[in-house]
């Protein structure tokens, strides 16, 4: 009996092996019966096998006798379609509705946060696999698919839907939970790109539809520059993650992170123009030590005569990362030359970002309506705003 102990567990071991299974099921670490044309895994899996090259990884399958690509008016938690599709990890899964399935078919194959950036394109087709073995990515990716669709088909509300709450929700959760456990190299990338999305959702999620409830017009509160909060947890994750480490799918947005991280002027105001250093008292002999708008008035000037088409999250994020100490504090008690500067960014990266225009709708009309309200004769600002001598830089 002890001599047969070792055979049964190598006989184990070698039937769990397949060599020649289809890219799908080694994508996703699962063993493959090599059935042709089709394994039962992609069978019941909802995807098109793919033994031969020409067939793209996890693609699901368009046959309306398999699925519907029907998207209803309102959705509740739908029953699951004939062909069930999941996500699922050592300790949860969800098995995705007809909607959920459209939405993977139609927007998590590219780049839905920057849909012009091709790295991010490649990023995110990555990503894509990787949903499946980590829920809490799957949930968030499909929460921000949600919302832009929410964006493009109903540009003028901030509500969302049921399902995005669901899928926000229930990322959220996981996310919390699996941080809370050892992290192992092949979390990392779902890690970071988890993150990402919540904070997407977090920023073209503005917590009211109309200007006059919007923040800096409502009453200060604890949920003031949330957005921002939500931003600084995402890069404290970075150095868990390391998203520039050579195996990483992110390592191909290294000039991206570069432009985040790239080092402002340490004194002067070269580059920034001649109305904007007056409105910010800034000379040949400011630094960030002297005068607290110094680096972002600077971060900001980078990207104002950038095309709208150049603009990249680095670019945007080099100035949300100069909104720290004395010009943090400046902000949140509503100063009108830091309200000046976040609204001239607003209106430039949100041209270029749809996360960012969804909130910059209601917060640009706020602030301006602010400095109307509150600041009537500080002419140097109004300059900057719509109809004013700047307003269409």
């Amino acid at each position: 009996m002890a001599s047969a102990c070792p055979k049964e567990t190598l006989k184990r071991r070698i039937m769990r092996r397949s060599r020649f299974g289809c890219r799908n099921c080694k994508l996703r670490k699962l063993k493959c019966d090599e059935g042709k044309p089709q394994c039962k895994r992609c069978s019941s899996f909802g995807i098109l096998c793919n033994f031969k090259s020409n067939v793209p990884d996890l693609q699901s399958v368009a046959d309306d006798s398999v699925r519907s690509l029907v998207v209803p008016d309102r959705v509740a938690l739908q029953p699951p379609p004939t062909s069930a599709i999941w996500t699922s990890d050592a300790s949860t899964s969800y098995q995705l509705n007809a909607k959920c399935q459209d939405f993977v078919t139609r927007y998590l194959g590219r780049s839905i946060i920057t849909p012009d950036d091709p790295s991010m394109r490649e990023v995110n087709g990555k990503l894509l696999s990787l949903a499946f073995t980590h829920p809490f990515l799957m949930h968030a990716s499909l929460a921000v698919a949600l919302a832009y669709d929410r964006h493009l088909n109903s540009p003028s509300s901030s509500c969302r839907t049921e399902e995005e709450c669901y899928h926000w929700y229930q990322s959220t959760v996981l996310f919390n939970k699996r941080l809370r456990e050892p992290i192992e190299t092949k979390d990392k990338d779902p890690i970071w790109g988890t993150a990402a999305a919540l904070a997407v959702l977090t920023f073209s999620t503005p917590e009211s539809d109309t200007p006059e409830e919007s923040w800096p017009l409502k009453p200060s509160g604890p949920s003031d520059l949330e957005w921002l909060r939500m931003s600084k947890g995402k890069m404290s994750l970075w150095r868990i993650a390391d998203p520039l480490r050579p195996e990483s799918l992110f390592r191909v947005m290294a000039p991206t992170y570069a432009q985040m991280n790239s080092p402002l002027p340490e004194q002067g105001i070269d580059g920034i123009t001649k109305d904007l250093a007056s409105v910010c008292l800034l000379d040949n002999s400011s630094t960030a030590e002297n005068n607290p708008y110094f680096n972002a008035a600077h971060a900001l000037s980078q990207i104002l005569d950038l095309p709208d088409s150049q603009l990249t999250t680095g670019h945007t994020e080099l100035f949300t990362g100069t909104i720290r100490g004395p010009f943090k504090s400046l902000l949140l008690e509503k100063d009108p030359v830091a309200l000046l500067l976040l609204y001239l960014w607003y209106r430039k990266a949100g041209r270029s970002m749809w996360w960012i225009g969804a909130r910059a709708r209601v917060e640009c009309p706020a602030i301006c309506s602010y400095l109307r309200q509150h600041h009537e004769g500080y002419h140097a600002a109004h300059a900057f705003s719509p109809g004013g001598a700047s307003g269409d830089r």
